[in-house]
């Protein structure tokens, strides 16, 4: 009975009705949009960190990811590296060796981090190889092939099929230097990388700085990122005190702070929308208490319980929130999936952005998440539910004489 008089008043006036319920469906489905907007910008971030460089979880020789000495080495282990493949979480592996030294091209003389790969393992851990702005990505493990930043090829006035001179110093003490041939050309979006990193052969590096069948990490990807930090845990177990397993989230505490103060802006964005449009319930409920103090009068007069008034106002506030839940998640899902995938490009009206580690791509792109669907759709029930409680509890605590006065 309570049900289909809860129905019934909501509609008896159905303008204001839908008017509430127009300005929840429009918070709820604006809210999941712009968290789904946040949550791309923050998985762009992340993926422009890791995937274009560090991998998701890095294992090294203890302490060399502080001070990237060259002499803190391990053993390329080849039985190591397909146990880490094997491992469930794990979807790449990628050993890899650094160098650092000069580049030359006639009288352009540029430093530069080299770092020697083998380019089958690379692919599957970041996404250079999909970065290639001009000549290829290259398949051979072998040879003298370079792969340049964009920025740092403009510096060296060079394109695919030139020669560039690298001079460092090898693990031995001796000058190491060698001829390279410009393979390819990539553009990361990220200034530092693209104006100081270029990739080579695994095998070319060792050979120049001495350091045969040695690496300085290997870099892993994972299939949820977010999980980095117990898969980095359960496989430190595996290894030394000697070597150190490291998540993204500690190479890269900027990113890790910025996503949790995301968290916490998140929280606020939802209780600050909400709070209006709980005002917005609270006003209309209270009008319909008053508009109805008559009708309360004769339902207690003939016998009707102020437990059952309370009940049937708060059923009232639930009715309008669950069905501006159903209409206002549907169409912020809709609208976040429209939005997912490549997103809108933005390239024409603002460039790249360079934020806590990671960048963030000239697009407005979405990503559906769990949490950003199911924290607006409970603080939505709750603010209904909390929005009818102060005008249930004053109808319920109406007088039968004084209320069929109207008083």
């Amino acid at each position: 009975m309570l049900w289909q008089m809860a129905v019934r008043n909501l509609w008896r006036n159905w303008r204001r009705t839908l008017l509430t319920m127009s300005a929840l469906v429009i918070s709820v489905s604006l809210l999941i949009l712009s968290l789904g907007v946040f949550s791309g910008m923050f998985a762009d971030m992340l993926a422009s960190a890791t995937q274009q460089y560090h991998g998701h979880i890095v294992i090294s020789k203890l302490g060399y990811q502080e001070q990237r000495q060259l002499h803190d080495t391990m053993q390329y282990d080849q039985h190591v590296i397909d146990q880490l493949q094997a491992t469930s979480d794990v979807y790449g592996v990628s050993p890899r060796l650094r160098g650092f030294g000069l580049l030359s091209r006639d009288e352009q003389t540029e430093p530069a981090e080299l770092l020697g790969i083998e380019p089958g393992r690379e692919r599957q851990v970041t996404s250079l190889n999909e970065m290639i702005v001009a000549g290829v990505f290259p398949e051979e493990t072998r040879g003298n092939w370079i792969v340049l930043g964009s920025g740092l090829a403009d510096k060296l006035e060079v394109i695919p099929g030139d020669e560039l001179v690298f001079v460092t110093q090898a693990a031995d003490g001796s000058i190491g230097n060698d001829l390279l041939i410009v393979r390819g050309v990539f553009k990361s979006g990220d200034f530092n990388r693209d104006n100081s990193l270029a990739l080579v052969s695994l095998a070319w590096l060792q050979q120049l700085l001495v350091l045969p069948e040695m690496l300085h990490e290997i870099s892993l990807s994972i299939n949820t990122p977010m999980e980095a930090t117990p898969v980095a845990k359960q496989l430190a177990m595996q290894f030394p005190d000697t070597m150190e397993v490291i998540d993204w989230g500690r190479l890269l505490p900027e990113m890790q702070e910025a996503i949790a103060s995301y968290d916490v802006s998140r929280l606020i964005l939802v209780l600050i929308l909400y709070a209006a449009a709980g005002l917005g319930v609270l006003n209309t409920f209270f009008m319909s208490v008053l508009e109805r103090v008559r009708e309360f009068g004769v339902l207690l007069a003939i016998g009707m319980k102020p437990s059952s008034i309370r009940n049937l106002v708060l059923l009232e506030s639930l009715i309008l929130g669950g069905l501006s839940l159903l209409v206002g998640s549907g169409s912020g899902v809709l609208l976040t999936v429209l939005l997912s995938g490549d997103g809108i490009d933005l390239s024409r009206w603002m460039t790249a952005v360079t934020y806590a580690g990671g960048t963030i791509p000239p697009r407005l792109r979405a990503e559906l998440v769990a949490d950003n669907l199911l924290i607006p759709c409970v603080t939505l029930l709750l603010v209904s539910l909390f929005a009818g409680y102060l005008p249930a509890r004053r109808a319920s605590r109406l007088r039968p004489i004084a209320a069929l006065r109207g008083d």
